[in-house]
């Protein structure tokens, strides 16, 4: 199983470029993770790092903790922030410390 408490930015980057599913809501909304970002040392082996995801530009996610879904890591719930609003949507970041 993937735990989000140890997982590494190297972890992550096997996975950029693919699309995960917000399940958490009434619609599915597919999500594709298009930056996994280092940030320097943190709390967490391996140091602190951001996932930036590119959404459709509705509908539009809240800034909470969202449930997940990828064919690998499962499951899982993330901590959400609306970031950025793009000509092909909106772009959320989840930041691990």
């Amino acid at each position: 199983m993937f735990d989000l408490t140890t997982a590494t930015a190297d972890q992550f980057d096997e996975f950029q470029d693919q699309e995960f599913v917000v399940i958490s809501i009434s619609e599915p909304i597919p999500l594709k993770l298009i930056e996994v970002k280092k940030l320097g040392s943190g709390e967490r082996d391996g140091g602190a790092f951001s996932l930036l995801w590119q959404g459709p530009a509705t509908p539009i996610l809240s800034q909470e903790i969202h449930r997940i879904s990828h064919p690998i890591i499962g499951e899982q719930e993330i901590f959400l922030v609306p970031v950025a609003e793009k000509d092909v949507g909106l772009q959320y970041e989840a930041v691990f410390t």
